[in-house]
């Protein structure tokens, strides 16, 4: 006998790991649970599947993972489903927060190539690179000599 989903894991194709494609029963099976303790879990929001247009839950591999790891936590660590959610709540938290530090560290890794690059520009302003002895290229920065050297001396009036 067949069962609705299995095909597709079975046949040795890739399946991405968030694609919803087993069905409840099969999706239960793989976790080694009846199919309502899957719908008791969805209700309280420790495993929420992706839905059809009908309204049928799909289960995911990962969410075949959340499952066997529910069941873990609940059987083997004593942990009541209360707590289980916080984990999987706080899991989720630094899930996100470890994807944002990747996306900074890659957003500073592209402004340092950015300052390096304009650094390199500027530098090669200030020794006039690419250009002929004596001639200045449109744009070339170069300092700013001074044309005199006269000392200001200030000093405070005496309004006494």
């Amino acid at each position: 006998m067949s069962v609705p989903g299995r095909e597709q894991a079975d046949a040795g194709r890739a399946v991405a790991e968030d694609a919803p494609v087993f069905v409840i029963s099969v999706a239960a099976e793989l976790a080694g649970m009846h199919a309502q303790t899957l719908r008791q879990y969805d209700r309280l929001g420790l495993v929420s599947p992706g839905r059809t247009r009908g309204g049928g839950r799909r289960y995911s591999p990962r969410d075949v993972a959340l499952l066997r790891e529910v069941q873990r936590l609940s059987q083997e660590d004593g942990v009541n489903l209360a707590g289980i959610k916080r984990i999987i709540d706080l899991e989720s938290q630094v899930e996100a927060l470890q994807q944002r530090v990747q996306e900074l560290i890659e957003e500073l890794e592209i402004a340092e190539r950015r300052v390096i690059a304009a650094e390199t520009a500027v530098q090669a302003g200030y020794r006039g690179d690419g250009c002929a002895p004596g001639v200045l290229s449109t744009g070339a920065l170069v300092p700013l000599r001074p044309a005199t050297s006269a000392l200001v001396v200030w000093r405070p009036r005496d309004d006494r």
